[in-house]
């Protein structure tokens, strides 16, 4: 079984900002919480199984920066502004190999390297966050020539609870994706039909799928908690329709619980 290190695609504002247990933190000196566990994912886009993951979680704030990192994805949050966000984002999309059955012999695909920008706005909430709704936008383009594609995601955030050892966030999602990234990871090329066994398929750019989940957390005391996270997307569009989504699934969950520290 060959393991990965997803990007927690909707649980950007899963973990809710230590601010209480380090409001007396000294200037410059590194703050936040990494949180460390298991989960599963699946194990390619449009895939019905699923694999065991490492899940991992962190937001670390240094010299007026908010470093978040969500499984292969990084990303700074530049304006040190309790209400707006915005900054650059990087990160890994995994490679698409050893897979059984027609999908299999398909082309493989190498690992991409994406790399963007996001923005963000928190509506509401009181002094630790709760009631809040933070809403954003990212965007990434493939900068590893390996499928060339382009990515926007749109969500949304609520901090149902927001208290100083428990939180609980639920959010909603939707990303939209042109055509080379649609027909690198679910279009059949017509030499390759014959081989594998599905039909030539070439889809278009639309939107990818629509997702909700839930996140919750607990800390026992000032330093140590668990974070859990479950969500799904449903494969929409030109996507639903690929051979390769019906051989596998539109239901693509995502979930895992992880032992978190605070600093």
């Amino acid at each position: 079984m060959r393991f990965i290190l997803p990007f927690v695609g909707i649980c950007t504002a899963c973990l809710p900002s230590a601010i209480v247990a380090q409001e007396a933190a000294p200037s410059g000196v590194p703050h936040g919480q990494v949180a460390i566990g298991a989960g599963v994912a699946p194990e390619y886009d449009g895939s019905s199984d699923v694999r065991a993951i490492p899940f991992v979680l962190a937001d670390i704030r240094w010299q007026g920066i908010n470093f978040e990192f969500r499984g292969l994805r990084a990303r700074a949050d530049l304006v040190s502004d309790p209400r707006f966000a915005i900054g650059p984002v990087i990160g890994a999309r995994l490679d698409r190999s050893g897979v059984d059955g027609p999908v299999g012999l398909l082309p493989e695909i190498d690992a991409a390297i994406e790399a963007g920008a996001f923005i963000g706005y928190r509506f509401g909430g009181d002094r630790l966050g709760q009631g809040s709704l933070l809403l954003d936008l990212t965007a990434v383009h493939d900068v590893s020539n390996t499928h060339k594609g382009l990515l926007a995601t749109a969500s949304a955030s609520y901090a149902a609870v927001r208290k100083p050892n428990t939180f609980v966030t639920v959010d909603v999602q939707t990303t939209w994706a042109n055509a080379d990234y649609t027909r690198t990871y679910f279009g059949v090329p017509a030499g390759e039909a014959v081989r594998s066994g599905l039909d030539a398929y070439r889809p278009g750019s639309g939107i990818r799928d629509v997702g909700a989940g839930l996140s919750a957390g607990y800390y026992f005391d000032r330093h140590f908690g668990v974070i859990a996270r479950a969500g799904a997307t449903y494969l929409v569009g030109d996507i639903a329709d690929s051979p390769v989504t019906e051989l596998g699934s539109r239901w693509q969950p995502l979930g895992g619980v992880t032992l978190s520290y605070r600093f």
